[in-house]
């Protein structure tokens, strides 16, 4: 049995999926980097309001750490006629994502490019 001490001292071996599924900031920089400040998939300038988007949905375990999980688009996601509520609540959206995962997973870790 452990004491109070003992207990308020140690600290959680297994991350919680929000720990998980939160975009870092090393992610944060690198998709900015990577898209310019540009939504990725109609390339409207940051003027209009981004948001990052995760193309595994964090609610599905969707990693926040790996930049190939992660897009820059024009949202909010709640708004009819943005990047963002077309990748979240449309079926074509859907399978944009899953293309762009590939690509930007080919792009990560073969070295190939974005075209």
């Amino acid at each position: 049995m452990y004491s109070k001490e003992q207990q308020l001292k140690s600290k959680r071996i297994k991350p919680k999926r929000g720990q998980l599924t939160k975009i870092t900031q090393n992610v944060r920089k690198e998709v900015l980097e990577r898209s310019g400040g540009c939504c990725e998939r109609c390339g409207k300038h940051s003027s209009w309001g981004m948001e990052m988007s995760h193309l595994v949905q964090a609610s599905q375990g969707g990693r926040g750490d790996l930049p190939s999980n992660i897009v820059l688009l024009c949202g909010p996601s709640v708004q009819t006629g943005t990047c963002h509520h077309f990748a979240d609540h449309t079926k074509a959206g859907r399978e944009w994502r899953m293309e762009m995962k590939d690509k930007l997973e080919n792009y990560y870790l073969g070295g190939g490019t974005l075209d």
